[in-house]
């Protein structure tokens, strides 16, 4: 049997390239295309889709991964959750597919996204759909270990990445290089070009090549004409399936709006949790403040429901924990930033609350976004307060339909009672409540819409209330902007004399006392630390000095300051060394007595204390001897009736007598010799038995 070679790998894909490329140059009709297959793709690109159950391209796909897989530069404006993922990821693949890209080639593609999370969202389709490719990709995004990505940069085909870590990267690591670069694409490319990332974006984009292919995602594309010469595109083609129609939202969607007072607020969102515990709740607040305080509370009060909060100060870990957290789980609450109103695909939720009324009608558009996704049914709730009612107006003109509804107040239950407990309890969440307030009432402050926005229509006191804090904390910058109000009033009086002639009123008979102060207000002036420090200087007082006086109110000079005077007035320029010396060993003798001086009254003291110690140690022993030798002896009998009186020499001649008389007897034992037999002859055999 004849022996056939097979072919080779790379001869396959060759052949496979070139097919493509002539397909692509071929008009292909978007009515045409219901499935991927109708597509010219790679091979790998087609079994990484059909692992993971993408059959028919959406209204998006359709119109833009042709025209990208040719090479045009495209804007792309779609509704929320109609696919603009894949609508750029897969022409990524197929370009560097057809490009033989390898690990050598370093970066290809690169993707930025306005947040961590959409960025991190990104990695993970990719990672499922790119599964056959062998390109390498990397997640650059701030939180991560930056030693660990700056040696794994340069092996990197496709980079998603935030603006801050990218530009970073570009500034501090020298294997970062893009020259190479293919694709570049912006995912919600109108928040990227905002004022909140422009100087990074612009540093970014002066490092790119100019030969690249540019791609922008968004659901509120932008149109501006600076935005897109910064970007330097070539013949764009601005594609937006969904303009035509009648709603920018998707008709799945259900919107509705309430209208509340401030310190309503908490009430309505905790009879909302309640009496929605089996569903999933996204709610929007517009501070991390607000956000961290309102789920530390809500955890303490327990209404019945998984509770999560996502907000850019945590750490990035904890961030991907709890958006992975929420995804999982059917039945949860989570309280959130702007930071997840983009481009975040959270599977099945039934619920967007919007708490804080949003900047404009495109955060509104992004927010409400987070439900209805793929065609699923969900539903959207606008919190307004009475002054904020001319949202409503901009959303209609901007094609949103959204209706007005009613609270039943039945339903609602005031945790204010419960709130003001727990803060009294716990001093950190106090501490949390205080900023909380501070915080919302500076997010509408910096609103640029003044008409909606207005500080001044806040029940500041009774929200603070609301929050469950008995004092409404101090607002500093809002007191700054009362007294400039008042600076501002006109105050001028004119000086016509017709308001004089003109009558005011007739009854005449009515007496008013009005007591006039014509004494102009003293009002204190601000004495600054410079008016202070001139007025001492005038006075000729040298501050910071210390006088010592004696019993007498004479003040006592310091050897040693007397001592540096004298040197100082040695006009003398340069130094002297020998009377250097001299000075030191002056200086020397002066600080010997010094200490001296100082053991001693140490030593005096220490005396001082062991004499008081003994001293009561003494008192202590001297009051019981006192005691004892207070014994009553006046019972006992008089020895002199007894014995008689005896002088003292009578005494003195007994005792001489005795001593006398012990003297005899010892000299007398001492001669006196005793015989042992004239003994033992004279007894008996049992007693001398008995004496041995």
């Amino acid at each position: 049997k004849a022996y056939k070679k097979r072919p080779r790998k790379t001869l396959t894909q060759d052949a496979e390239i070139e097919e493509l490329k002539q397909l692509y140059q071929n008009d292909i009709k978007i009515d045409d295309i219901t499935t991927f297959n109708d597509i010219p793709l790679s091979k790998f690109t087609l079994e990484g889709l059909k692992q993971n159950k993408y059959d028919k391209p959406t209204l998006i796909q359709q119109h833009t991964i042709v025209p990208a897989l040719k090479g045009n530069d495209i804007l792309g404006a779609a509704k929320t959750g109609s696919g603009k993922t894949l609508a750029f990821l897969i022409p990524i693949l197929e370009k560097l597919y057809i490009n033989k890209w390898t690990r050598l080639d370093g970066l290809g593609a690169l993707i930025i996204s306005p947040t961590r999370e959409l960025a991190y969202q990104i990695f993970e389709c990719l990672k499922k759909i790119g599964c056959k490719h062998d390109f390498s990709a990397g997640l650059i995004i701030g939180g991560k270990n930056l030693h660990f990505e700056t040696k794994r940069m340069d092996k990197c085909n496709i980079v998603i990445c935030t603006p801050g870590r990218l530009l970073q990267h570009m500034d501090e690591n020298p294997l970062f290089d893009c020259s190479n670069l293919q694709v570049l694409v912006l995912d919600e490319a109108d928040r990227c070009l905002d004022l909140g990332f422009y100087d990074t974006m612009n540093s970014i984009i002066e490092n790119l090549p100019q030969s690249r292919q540019t791609l922008l995602f968004s659901a509120t594309q932008t149109k501006s004409v600076k935005d897109l010469a910064r970007l330097s595109l070539h013949d764009p083609l601005y594609i937006s399936p969904h303009e035509t129609s009648e709603f920018c939202t998707p008709k799945t969607l259900q919107q509705n709006y309430i209208v509340c007072n401030l310190e309503d607020k908490i009430s309505f969102l905790f009879s909302f949790i309640r009496n929605h515990l089996k569903q999933k709740v996204l709610v929007f607040i517009s501070s991390c403040k607000q956000v961290k305080y309102i789920y530390e509370a809500f955890c303490k009060l327990r209404p019945g429901t998984s509770l999560l909060a996502l907000y850019g100060t945590l750490h990035q870990e904890r961030r991907e924990q709890i958006y992975e957290e929420f995804c999982a789980k059917q039945n949860v609450v989570m309280f959130a930033t702007d930071l997840a109103a983009r481009g975040l695909d959270f599977p099945n939720v039934n619920w967007v609350i919007q708490l804080d009324c949003p900047e404009d009608v495109q955060t509104y558009i992004h927010r409400a976004g987070r439900t209805a996704r793929h065609v699923h049914h969900g539903e959207s709730l606008l919190v307004l307060l009475p002054s904020e009612e001319h949202m409503i107006n901009n959303l209609k003109e901007h094609k949103v339909p959204i209706n007005k509804i009613q609270v039943d107040s039945k339903k609602l239950m005031n945790p204010q009672r419960k709130l003001e407990a727990l803060l009294a309890e716990y001093v950190n969440l106090k501490e949390s409540a205080q900023r909380a307030f501070i915080a919302y009432i500076k997010s509408v402050h910096l609103m640029k819409n003044k008409q909606i926005f207005d500080v001044k229509a806040l029940n500041t006191d009774a929200y603070a209330n609301s929050l469950g804090l008995v004092v409404p904390p101090r607002i500093r910058f809002l007191q700054r902007l009362n007294k400039k109000d008042v600076k501002d009033l006109n105050f001028e009086v004119s000086d016509s004399d017709d308001d004089v002639v003109k009558i005011k009123r007739k009854d005449h008979d009515i007496d008013i006392n009005i007591d006039v102060d014509t004494k102009a207000s003293n009002k204190t002036k601000i004495v600054t630390k410079a008016a202070q420090a001139k007025k001492i200087l005038k006075k000729k007082i040298i501050p910071n000095t210390k006088v010592v006086f004696d019993e007498e109110g004479a003040v006592v000079k310091d050897k040693a300051k007397m001592m540096q005077t004298d040197y100082d007035d040695d006009d003398v320029s340069g130094i002297n060394i020998e009377k250097a010396k001299e000075v030191l060993r002056k200086e020397d003798v002066h600080d010997k007595e010094k200490f001296k001086e100082k053991l001693k009254a140490q030593r005096r003291k220490t005396k001082m204390k062991l004499k008081n110690q003994k001293q009561q140690q003494q008192d202590d022993f001297g009051d019981l001897s006192e005691e004892e030798s207070d014994v009553d002896l006046s019972w006992l009998p008089d020895p002199d009736k007894i014995y008689g009186p005896q002088n003292d020499d009578d005494d003195e001649a007994d005792n001489a007598k005795r001593k006398i008389d012990d003297k005899s007897e010892l000299k007398s034992a001492k001669r006196k010799k005793v015989d042992v037999k004239d003994i033992t002859d004279n007894l008996t055999l049992n007693e001398a038995e008995d004496l041995a």
